[in-house]
């Protein structure tokens, strides 16, 4: 009988999971027991109803040859400009991360450039199918005004392209693709789950993404809980000059642990990738969890000391900041 994808260590046919010997996911079913500890026992601290976005400049010089400029949006939303090549991931500039215009997590901070700001887009990356990573009022605006080619992970091609969203191309863990002149695409593991809803739970797959440029290799890691297959991305793939790695939306661990790693295991997938430098995101912008809006900061920038990194290497932009690197 035909199954929906090839069966692998993650996928029986036709649902993904993470593989033997993994954290499973939490269900559904621990959602009363959380919200109950919240509701009662006062657990989760309250963020601000609004945090005005800074006033930063906009840049405007091209991009040098060997360099790459890194622009936080918000949450895990950054514009990636390269000689001749501009991307985005995880293009998240909706109101909520939600099904809904009026429930569920609300933005705090506006993101830091418009939908209209944005320069041309040549690639997109979406790495699962959580809504405040696959927000499809956005990835529509970006298919009819800038029609990039849209990378994602399988299962979310046949949605995306039903939902008026096309050029989309879709992976496995490990596969590749020329997503542009000069830049192949690799998906890679992660630690997480996908659903939009209670009925399609996990039926499309999650994972991060490495960048091979010819003048060197970006990892965006997407969402994912702290695991051996951070060791593995960077034996394959490594090293990096640069890694995107998500530091918030960790507590309570008994429910989180699985899926979110906290700014000290983030720290250590920097070491363990070979990472050069490392910018932080998935923080400051939705409050999906129960520690403070500044908490991922104050526990990086403890990770950093307690592991010997500097703040260089490893370091938070701040909302519309733009910073130049070098690749090479």
């Amino acid at each position: 009988m035909p199954t929906r994808f090839p069966p692998s260590d993650h996928c029986d046919g036709e649902l993904f999971f993470n593989p033997a010997g993994r954290r499973p996911a939490p269900g559904f079913a621990a959602l009363p027991r959380w919200w109950a500890q919240r509701l009662f026992l006062g657990q989760g601290t309250p963020w601000p109803e609004t945090v005005p976005a800074p006033a930063i400049p906009r840049p405007t010089a091209p991009v040098a040859a060997g360099e790459v400029a890194v622009t936080f949006i918000g949450h895990s939303t950054f514009l990636l400009q390269l000689p001749g090549l501009n991307l985005l991931t995880d293009p998240m500039f909706s109101p909520r991360a939600s099904p809904f215009s009026w429930a569920g997590p609300k933005r705090v901070r506006p993101p830091a450039l418009a939908l209209a700001d944005l320069p041309r887009i040549d690639v997109v990356l979406v790495s699962h199918n959580h809504y405040d990573h696959l927000d499809l009022p956005s990835l529509r605006w970006l298919a009819r005004e800038r029609r990039p080619r849209i990378i994602t992970t399988l299962g979310n091609r046949a949605w995306l392209e039903a939902r008026g969203v096309g050029a989309v191309a879709e992976l496995d863990w490990w596969q590749a693709v020329a997503a542009a002149p000069g830049l192949e695409v690799t998906c890679t593991p992660a630690q997480h789950f996908a659903a939009r809803t209670p009925w399609d739970r996990c039926r499309t797959l999650w994972g991060g993404f490495v960048l091979a440029t010819p003048a060197g290799r970006i990892f965006f890691a997407g969402d994912s809980g702290y695991s051996d297959d951070f060791r593995a991305i960077g034996a394959r793939l490594g090293p990096f000059a640069l890694a995107l790695l998500p530091i918030g939306a960790y507590e309570p661990r008994w429910f989180m642990a699985p899926v979110h790693c906290t700014p000290d295991e983030a720290v250590r997938i920097h070491l363990e990738i070979g990472a050069r430098r490392s910018v932080a995101m998935h923080f400051g912008t939705f409050q999906l969890t129960d520690e403070g809006i500044n908490a991922p900061l104050e526990a990086l920038a403890a990770a950093r000391m307690a592991h010997g990194v500097d703040p260089e290497e490893f370091s938070a932009l701040a909302f519309g900041e733009t910073r130049r690197l070098p690749l090479g």
